[in-house]
């Protein structure tokens, strides 16, 4: 969940990391009196996201920038839209400007590769889903991009939930003890409230994992064949969660063998920024 501390926590220290003792250009060539308007265009149509982390740029930068959102995050745009206005003292407009189109570029880019994945999954009921394969201290940011283009957001953290991989799941067979006993074992010391998911990579592994009473399984570079009889195997004994290499040309195929959630690295690790640009208007300070 993006929350206003994180929000302002990250944007400040990316301003910080710009400008880390001042702007140079701006403070050497705008007169102190300029003031500034500007308009943020969609040069591309998408899936707007990042609208208030674009605005804190702003009023972390000068409190006295009034930024006005023309649109909701969530909501698609046409190329040639005007997504927000900002107006105020020149010199700082100047110093935020790309720190927030960084922003809302990577989260509007994000959002809608997100609804693009979600589209071609529209006629099933599978859930598009993200993954930890996010910009490291930009989970927050980047995860909240995944929702306003319709997808749903996996554990936050592995702090969140237990989610035992082929590397756990080594560890446990090597010591000589059953998958079965170890997921018993570990579901027996866990609050009754924490979610379990575990990763399979063959049908044969499916009946001792289900048998431990796991939330979620997850069916982790099957093939069409083998989802659709992972599918039956389950059949409904738990959630299935399909992953590995999902692309826009194999998501729907995915989506149509009965999975209940797909999680998809892409939509954060391969989503490219959209192209957004804010048009700026200095006025000459009035003569004295």
């Amino acid at each position: 969940m993006l929350t206003r501390a994180t929000l302002d926590r990250v944007v400040a220290a990316a301003l910080e990391e710009d400008a880390p003792w001042g702007d140079l250009t701006s403070e050497s060539l705008i007169p102190s009196d300029a003031v500034a308007s500007a308009e943020l265009v969609a040069r591309e149509s998408g899936v707007f996201s990042g609208g208030e982390v674009f605005a804190a740029a702003f009023r972390l930068t000068d409190p006295a920038i009034h930024v006005e959102l023309r649109i909701d995050d969530g909501n698609p745009f046409p190329a040639g839209a005007v997504l927000a206005s900002v107006r105020g003292p020149a010199r700082p407009v100047l110093t935020a400007e790309r720190v927030g189109l960084n922003f809302v570029q990577r989260m509007s880019g994000i959002a809608t590769l997100t609804a693009a994945y979600v589209a071609e999954v529209a006629h099933t009921g599978a859930r598009i889903a993200d993954t930890r394969k996010t910009t490291p201290g930009l989970r927050a940011f980047e995860r909240h991009a995944v929702v306003s283009g319709g997808g749903h957001n996996h554990r936050y953290s592995l702090s969140d939930a237990v989610m035992a991989k082929d590397n756990h799941l080594a560890v446990l067979t090597a010591s000589g003890i059953s998958v079965t006993q170890a997921l018993e074992a570990a579901i027996a010391r866990l609050p009754h409230t924490t979610h379990v998911e575990v990763e399979v990579d063959r049908l044969d592994q499916i009946e001792a994992v289900l048998a431990a009473g796991i939330g979620t399984i997850m069916l982790d570079n099957f093939s069409l064949a083998d989802l659709r009889r992972g599918v039956e195997q389950v059949a409904g004994r738990a959630t299935i969660d399909a992953s590995g290499g999902v692309t826009l040309e194999t998501v729907r195929a995915i989506a149509e063998t009965g999975v209940d959630v797909i999680s998809v690295g892409a939509l954060t690790h391969a989503a490219r920024g959209l192209d957004l640009g804010l048009d700026i208007r200095v006025e000459r300070p009035a003569a004295r």
